[in-house]
Formats: C-alpha cells, structure tokens, sequence
C-alpha cells in the first residue's frame, strides 16, 4: 500500500523527544526516541537545556523521516505535541533561550504564588482561566525569568525577548523564526489566557507583569503553523496541528462528546473530562481548560493533574537502582500480596489535584524488616491509581459519574495497573490499540487541517480499544486500601521538614 499523506507527529515530553510517522489509517510507520537530561540546580527546581529540547527533537525527527523514507513514505504535515506549562524566554534575534526551560514540576514560586493570593488575585484568575495560583503554571516562571536574569525584564519592555511553551519555541526553530504561535490549548495553561475570550487577558498580564509583546499568536489546534525552513529536512514542510499533550492525547482518544474520559500516564498523570462547549467551574479543585478548538468550535474539560506516576517508576530505575526497566515492575507487583501495607506518596514535586500542595514531600509508610524492592515496585504501581482515584472521587463530587476510563501512556502497557485500577476506580477501563495517543491526537489535527480527514465523526470511527479491564476488587478490600491512602495522604500532608 503506498504510503501517501503520512503525518509526523512530535512528541517532545518532560524526559525524552519522539517522532513518529503516521499513516492515514492511523498505523505507525516509524518511530524514533532519544531521552535528555534532567536539571536539579536547588530543591524543588527542575529545568531542561532548550538546546536539548531542540537538538533530541530535531534528531529524532531526522531520524524517523528517514526510516519513512525507506519504505517509500512521504510526510504531508507535521504535527506537534508537547510538555504543557514548562516555560522558556528566547531572545527574537538569535533564537537562543536567555535561561534553561523552567519544568512544569517546578515548584521555585511557590511563595510567590502565596503573595499573590495574599493580595486578593485568585478570584481573578480562576475566573479567567479556570486554573489555580500554583507554581505548575507558565506565568510566574516566566515573571521570575525577567525578575531573575539580569536585563531580562528591560529587554521585554523593548520587545527584544519572546515568551513560548514547548510548542511556540519548536514552532520558532522549526520555521527558522518566521513563526510566533501556540494553540488555545497550550495558551490555556499559562494563567495568562482567557478561556472565555480565547484571548491574552490584560488584566492577567498586569497580575503576573509580563508584557504583552513577548507572547505567541494563538491559533486554532487544526491551523496554518507555518512551514519548516529549507534546510532542516529534504523539503519544507507544514506545520498544521498543535495541542498540548494531555489534550492530543484526549483528541487521539476521540473524546469528542460531553462526557467523554481520559487519563493518560506518562511522567505525570491527566485525567480529562469533556464538558462539551461550556466551561465548568470545579467545587472540588479540579482545573477547566480547553480541550480544543477545532473548526471554530471550543470544547472545554475539567482535569485532574497527578505530578508524578511514571516518574515514580523511573525513580524506582535511576535514583533507588533497585530495577532496570521499567517492564519489571509487573512481575514485582504480582509477586506481593494484596494486604502489604506498604504506601508510596510520591510527591516528590508536591501534590497536585485535589490537595494543590507545592510543598509537599514524598513519603513511604508501612515499612518492616520484611520489606524489599518488590513491596516498593508495587507500592508506586499503586499509588498512581490511588491517586487516580483522588481525581475521579473530585469528578463524582462536581457531579460527574463516569461507568468508562479510557487510558493511554506508557505505564497501561502494564495489565497489571490496568486491572488493579479498574478495582480500585470499581469502573471499566479500556485500553486502545494505539497507545500513542498523544502522538495520535496532533497527526489527526494536522490531518483534519489538510484535508485527510474529513471530521472527527470520521476520527471516531476510526477509534479501535484493544482490551477492557472490568473491576474485580472486593468492595470491603478496595475501602481499606482507600482508608490507608487517605491516612498516608494525611501524614504526608502534616509532614514539616
């Protein structure tokens, strides 16, 4: 079958750049990954190289095309997915970054997002952007950038610095800086964007003082993105779909209808809840922010944000080396009994929804002399679906009770989470065929944009689940193991260092 129209999708996360190449029937052609370093310069900090960011990118892309290329593929449009709220400022003139990329783990303002509620903002800001005052979002990170560096925030004022997420500075070195731009998605994770007007809010700019010539045009996730400069690739090509990557991913999922439920589970974990065109308010701390803007219509979401769940894993592998990979934890985890005791809290970048707690601490209750590394292995397995648990319970008290939970992300390759969540949540999970949904969900932007695709009625037809967990967990099991996380949760919380 000739492969005409195929879609590169980047996939540029917290700990590692994808490309892969998609054909129109949603089939992966090729697909290429390169993991890049981790900054801690002061606790509770975490920064990326935008030189890393750009070069592992730009590598893989190169390398995905070429393995396309040899099996006669050719690339109609490139579509662009990315870490949401991890902030850079570039200078307009040379393109390069004046501060490392400011991770949206990062929790450094903290305090100052304690001023502000101090002084009254909240209200403002929740109202308009439908997010909290917490560290995880791009605008105080980009205020301390100017506050920090020195003749950053003169330069600013004179229009010499732009202000992008992940997307916007891609976009900029990709079109060899002819495009400025980002989508409502990514704009909507700023706490500087009005998700009412779909537009920059002044009187949020005057809030987090950041001035407006700094910020990207923001577009529509199908839309003109520009073309790819000259002599990046063999050719030019456009740039036609963008979304942030708990968004892709709900797209790639075809969470098209009100109602309609995600989580995915990469380093952190997003569960997403489509509310069709009208932007609830949360009672229960979960966040609104679009889910996209599609052909002129907006659809809205309420999202749980878990900081970390497959970064918890991978502290398993790199910090404690009490595994290899990641692929040994199932084992592990069947290997413990259910009764074990054993609670991981990992905030390690503090708590997200419900508790909003930045300086929180990570913490492992229940230890004896019988534990060892599987108790661990599958005490972090559990805890990202005790914490999922945290998110849906805040969903059923806003009113919602979703029967389904569609997952996607590295860690559901896992059966083992997969069913153990579905026990703990008592509600089917399914899991698609195509798990890189994030990657998914911006090649069917692009390919909406150029015509490929004709809707997303045509995108959901296309939609295929692979398999489906039903809950098997005893109800008195599954409250006791609810009960201990909550305490856990709780001594956490209390914990003063």
């Amino acid at each position: 079958m000739p492969l005409e129209n195929c879609i590169l999708s980047i996939d540029q996360g917290t700990t590692s750049s994808r490309a892969i190449i998609f054909a129109p029937d949603s089939s992966i052609v090729a697909v290429a990954q390169q993991e890049f370093s981790q900054h801690y310069p002061n606790d509770g900090w975490v920064e990326h190289d935008p030189e890393d960011i750009w070069s592992s990118t730009f590598n893989v892309c190169k390398q995905a095309i070429a393995k396309a290329t040899a099996k006669g593929a050719k690339i109609a449009a490139i579509g662009v997915t990315n870490q949401r709220e991890t902030t850079l400022v570039w200078d307009k003139k040379t393109g390069k970054a004046i501060y490392n990329a400011i991770v949206w783990q990062d929790g450094r303002t903290a305090e100052q997002c304690r001023e502000l509620q101090k002084a009254g903002h909240l209200t403002a800001v929740q109202e308009r952007t439908g997010l909290l005052l917490d560290p995880y979002f791009s605008a105080t990170k980009v205020a301390w950038i100017l506050d920090n560096v020195a003749g950053a925030r003169q330069k600013a004022q004179a229009n010499e610095l732009a202000f992008g997420t992940v997307d916007s500075f891609l976009i900029w070195r990709l079109t060899g800086g002819k495009v400025h731009a980002t989508d409502v998605t990514n704009a909507s994770r700023t706490n500087l964007f009005n998700i009412h007007t779909l537009s920059w809010d002044e009187t949020l700019l005057d809030i987090f003082k950041v001035p407006k010539s700094m910020l990207p045009e923001v577009k529509e996730c199908a839309a003109d993105f520009g073309h790819t400069a000259a002599e990046l690739f063999d050719y030019s090509i456009p740039i036609a779909g963008v979304a942030g990557d708990q968004q892709a991913a709900s797209i790639g999922q075809c969470c098209f209808n009100q109602g309609d439920i995600k989580s995915t589970y990469g380093t952190g974990c997003f569960m997403l809840l489509n509310t069709g065109e009208k932007a609830l308010l949360s009672k229960n701390k979960l966040l609104t922010t679009v889910a996209y803007t599609i052909k002129g219509q907006t659809h809205y979401a309420l999202e749980g944000s878990i900081f970390i769940a497959g970064a918890a894993v991978q502290w398993l592998r790199d910090g404690l080396k009490i595994i290899e990979s990641a692929s040994e934890t199932e084992d592990m985890a069947k290997s413990i009994p259910d009764d074990h005791g054993v609670f991981l809290v990992p905030a390690f970048a503090g708590l997200g929804t419900p508790y909003w707690a930045p300086d929180a601490r990570g913490a492992i209750f229940g230890l004896t002399r019988a534990t060892t590394s599987a108790h661990l292995a599958r005490a972090a397995l559990e805890s990202v679906c005790l914490q999922t648990s945290d998110l849906l319970k805040a969903m059923r008290e806003d009113g919602v009770n979703p029967q389904k939970l569609r997952v996607d992300g590295g860690m559901v390759a896992n059966s083992w989470v997969c069913q153990f969540l579905a026990g703990v949540l008592d509600v089917t999970v399914e899991r698609p065929k195509v798990m890189e949904t994030t990657a998914l969900g911006v090649a069917y932007l692009a390919g909406l944009q150029l015509g490929i695709y004709q809707s997303t009625d045509e995108l959901a037809s296309m939609n295929q689940i692979d398999s489906r967990f039903e809950p098997e967990m005893d109800a008195s099991k599954r409250q006791k193991l609810l009960n201990g996380w909550a305490s856990a949760i709780q001594s956490t919380l209390g914990f003063q260092a």
